[in-house]
């Protein structure tokens, strides 16, 4: 046997915990290739969604790697340390430490170039349904199958530097003085896990007060709050998996009633070893999780986006006429036009908007031209829109702040006029949006009908809108009259005006469709990062619980010699299964819950249908997950039991 041939048989002969961290990297190498599939086709639309489906796609892949990175090589190095007897036995027969060396690099190589095969194999089968739903979700024809040498380059290229760096890390963490001490690396008695009252009450407090200010945050507090609130998660639940886990663990033990009731003696008294043992792993499964959840909660949330869209869009089509020049007359009857012959009802409604020149304001950020509406036409387009008006009209110098998002905060401010000094004393806010902020590109004002009449303009712009309860219908209406401006994709964010100078435009249906597309296309990178995070947290516990195998083997086998049955121990064994699979996922799902509770701040309507569904998705994995590895753990202990 040569000694490729000694690494190879090695490898075959612990597949078993090799598995996971197989099929995860292989799973990585498939996401990352099919993501490259796309970004080098060269039959992709060279259009702006297009690019920047690229560049999502793009910055996916850069995620992934350096994740698979860390991934790789936390997970060999924990496979090293199950196998300190192994390499024990290897030395104690004469092997060199630079041959150890060699043989831990060629293994690690074996699994590295087996898992770029089977990612890129199992990569060039799935690559045609991803191609198809991607083109259809960023709205261009459906791309051809194509097997570009650059992704194929890029793929290989990339996971060949990763394994090969990560196998040439691994070969220094194989060092130990002593051969005794490969021997006994798995007998050894633990030690008693020692915790600190202090850590854990620091612990709770950083927890407790980063949930309070997730939970209370608003959208102006959001900006300043966000990284000391993850800060504090982050150290809060380091310190709860080394630290007040421990501690509570142990106060558990002295509740006589509890800790001697049938099995629960054995149950508690390995808790705190384990817990103290699987700390970090904990930690790092819980982040991972919660990273994972709030990826793809947040972007499914913003489905809620879409239902907020008819309040910010009230008219399917807004046109600004400015000035009164004759090509508003021929816009006008050329969207009328589009609208019958796509066959949808629509009535139309006409605002004059004067713009008055401020000569002082309370409010820094105001322009030297103001646009004033009056209260009547206010009420008009509000009805047009179908909402129930109740608004009272302002009287002498009150005005109304015209808002134009339904999430827009106002403040009060007084506004002097050029025009005979006159003061006009905004208090709050208009109850509906009636133009989108795209139509006015300033503060504008609401005023009573006898104040507006006497306010002389420097300017008289007209407003046009055009409603129908057929909103997507619209889309593409009125497209010679616009232009696609760089990032217009990315709407409502963007207008789609053509020279503001002349007219604004825009088209709400065409506007959803863009909004549609780029939220699709965004959770689809977002779904599969996030199965790319989860899989590996299951890798995480899959091989640690494995890791532990043959400890547990004689924990049991020694228990079972005074008269454990085999219902005990399946009790017993599932007991702490749970505690290894599901107390870092509840953790990671309270986090999220929080997390949720502060994106809440962001949308005018409840995303809690949305985060329930993302949160349940998981933990239903999860829990088929945990009943597999649990058949088969069990198995594989009760070999060495009869």
């Amino acid at each position: 046997m040569t000694f490729r041939q000694f690494a190879f048989k090695n490898v075959i002969r612990n597949k078993r915990t090799y598995a996971a961290y197989f099929l995860s990297s292989a799973f990585s190498v498939m996401i990352f290739f099919v993501y490259a599939l796309f970004i080098f086709n060269p039959d992709i639309d060279k259009g702006v969604t297009a690019k920047i489906a690229i560049q999502l796609m793009t910055a996916a892949e850069v995620i992934m790697y350096v994740f698979s990175f860390l991934f790789v090589l936390y997970s060999v190095s924990t496979f090293l340390k199950s196998r300190k007897r192994e390499f024990g036995v290897l030395l104690m027969h004469g092997m060199t430490r630079s041959q150890l060396n060699t043989m831990v690099f060629l293994e690690n190589m074996l699994i590295g170039i087996s898992a770029i095969m089977t990612g890129i194999g199992a990569g060039i089968i799935t690559g045609k349904l991803f191609l198809m739903i991607g083109s259809r979700i960023i709205g261009i024809e459906s791309l051809p199958f194509y097997l570009p040498g650059k992704a194929l380059g890029w793929t290989i290229g990339a996971f060949l530097i990763l394994f090969l760096c990560i196998s040439v890390l691994t070969t220094t963490m194989v060092r130990v003085n002593k051969l005794i001490d490969l021997f006994k690396a798995g007998e050894k008695p633990k030690k008693e896990p020692k915790v600190s009252k202090i850590l854990s009450f620091i612990s709770a407090v950083l927890l407790l007060t980063g949930y309070y200010l997730a939970a209370t945050t608003t959208m102006e507090t959001m900006l300043y709050r966000i990284l000391p609130v993850i800060g504090m998660i982050i150290v809060g639940t380091y310190f709860f998996y080394t630290q007040l886990s421990v501690y509570l663990t142990k106060l558990l033990q002295k509740n006589r009633l509890l800790f001697w009731k049938r099995t629960n003696i054995i149950t508690f008294s390995s808790l705190a070893y384990r817990l103290k043992d699987n700390a970090r792993m904990f930690f790092m499964v819980t982040i991972v999780s919660t990273v994972a959840f709030c990826a793809v909660g947040t972007l499914a949330s913003m489905k809620v986006l879409n239902k907020q869209f008819e309040t910010n869009y009230p008219a399917s089509i807004s046109y600004l006429a400015k000035g009164d020049e004759p090509i508003h007359e021929k816009n006008i009857q050329d969207i009328k036009q589009d609208l019958i012959e796509k066959s949808i009802d629509y009535s139309t409604l006409s605002i004059p908007i004067k713009y008055v020149e401020i000569k002082d304001s309370s409010d820094k950020y105001a322009h030297e031209k103001m646009p004033v509406i009056a209260f009547s036409d206010y009420k008009k387009s509000s009805e047009m829109a179908g909402y129930s008006f109740t608004e009272k009209e302002p009287t002498g110098s009150e005005a109304l702040a015209i808002r134009t998002s339904s999430m827009e905060t106002l403040d009060s401010y007084t506004y002097t006029l050029k025009q005979d000094n006159i003061k006009l004393r905004q208090n709050k806010a208009t109850e509906h949006v009636v133009f989108p902020y795209q139509i006015l590109f300033s503060e504008g004002l609401v005023v009573s009908d006898s104040m507006y009449q006497s306010l002389r303009e420097v300017s008289l712009d007209t407003f046009t809108g055009f409603y129908t309860k057929e909103q997507e219908k619209t889309t593409g209406i009125a497209s010679h009259l616009t232009k696609d401006i760089e990032g217009v994709e990315f709407a409502p964010n963007d207008s789609e005006e053509v020279d503001p100078k002349e007219y604004a435009l825009t088209v709400s249906g065409t506007l959803y469709h863009k909004q549609m597309s780029m939220y699709r296309m965004t959770l689809f990178v977002a779904l599969l990062i996030g199965a790319v995070f989860f899989i590996a947290a299951g890798s995480f516990l899959y091989f640690r619980l494995y890791a532990d195998l043959e400890y547990d083997r004689r924990l049991y086998l020694t228990i079972k010699k005074v008269g454990l049955t085999d219902g005990e121990l399946n009790k017993i064994v599932t007991q702490q299964l749970v505690l290894l699979f599901f107390v870092p996922i509840i953790v990671a799902v309270i986090h999220s819950v929080f997390a949720f509770m502060a994106l809440q701040s962001l949308f005018e309507m409840s995303i809690a249908k949305e985060m329930m569904v993302v949160l349940a998705g998981f933990c239903i994995a999860q829990i088929i997950y945990f009943f597999f590895i649990r058949q088969t753990y069990l198995r594989n202990l009760k070999k060495t039991l009869i």
